[in-house]
């Protein structure tokens, strides 16, 4: 099988690339913006009609597309998830190649969810903010297509690479300079929030499953189960030997003292927006995945946490 992989070098898309050429049957080509692509292309500026000549020569059997971006204004947003997806299936359209095509989308699709529930791929999505727009934008042109494609709707991608600049990125770095300075408090603001975090290998074993699958439609990847962002914390202060106490920060800067070991929850919004604009819970209903993709998450959160640790702890 050749697979044409898009944003192979972004966090997602490294995994995804892993998983793929573990694949012996798989033949793998990357295409992107970088110097160590196969092939560069840019999908926010290029033409669909060069996207075409290539997808006609290489003749992939499928297309995955990991490329976007998750900063940035309304307007470079849009380029990069929204307008990029369109000259990928107008290519698809118009090649010969009749390519599947396995596209990522993202639970900020859906924005904010009633506390306690499990969102599943019927809810009317209502994103909180440019970048869950984009996405749902994305999601739409897939879907309108008529191409043989699934949208797998990932939910919060965790692991090995995860960004500095995500909640659990900071998290992490905070804690390591907490450490490396000797501290015995960490001051920290807005873990009352609750997210279905997945690891990012588990989701690229989910885009190597709707390769091989004929699902179509939208497919949500997580793990059925949302986390407070505190009680994540506490995890990775006890894989990373924090034997301090968090102060968590609430709406008004009071402090409320957390012990490595607590699990009492705070009620009300924390005291900084969580990023990806879908309030303080998400929590994905996993169901389609199981029965039309065959794939449950293996790898538990503290595994994850772990990995992101050893990343943080290799700049002590």
């Amino acid at each position: 099988m050749r697979v044409l992989l898009l944003g192979a070098n972004g966090y997602l898309g490294r995994h995804v690339a892993d998983r793929l050429l573990a694949d012996p049957a798989v033949q793998l080509t990357a295409l992107g913006r970088g110097d160590d692509a196969d092939v560069r292309f840019d999908l926010a500026s290029g033409s669909p009609g060069a996207l075409t000549r290539f997808l006609n020569a290489v003749h992939p059997g499928v297309v995955v597309n990991c490329a976007g971006t998750t900063r940035g204004g309304a307007r470079e947003l849009t380029r990069h998830n929204t307008v990029a997806v369109a000259t990928v299936c107008e290519s698809l359209r118009r090649s010969s190649c009749g390519a599947r095509l396995v596209q990522l989308g993202c639970s900020s699709e859906y924005g904010p969810a009633q506390i306690g529930s499990s969102t599943a791929e019927d809810a009317v999505p209502r994103p909180g903010g440019p970048y869950g727009v984009s996405k749902l934008a994305a999601t739409e042109l897939v879907l309108g297509s008529d191409l043989d494609a699934v949208v797998l709707r990932v939910f919060s991608p965790v692991g090995p690479g995860t960004p500095a600049g995500s909640p659990l990125g900071r998290l992490a770095e905070a804690m390591r300079r907490a450490m490396q300075a000797g501290d015995s408090e960490l001051k920290l603001g807005g873990l009352a929030v609750q997210r279905d975090f997945v690891d990012v290998r588990d989701v690229a074993r989910a885009v190597h499953a709707a390769s091989l699958s004929a699902a179509q439609g939208v497919v949500n990847i997580g793990t059925g189960r949302a986390v407070r962002l505190r009680d994540a914390a506490a995890v990775l202060a006890r894989v990373a030997g924090f034997g301090g106490t968090l102060h968590e920060l609430d709406g008004h800067g009071a402090r409320a003292g957390v012990g490595m070991g607590a699990a009492d929850h705070l009620a009300g919004p924390p005291s900084h927006p969580y990023p990806d604009g879908c309030g303080v819970w998400q929590q994905a209903d996993v169901r389609t995945a199981r029965d039309r993709l065959g794939w449950r998450p293996r790898i538990a959160l503290e595994e994850s946490l772990a990995d992101i640790w050893m990343e943080a702890a290799c700049r002590i």
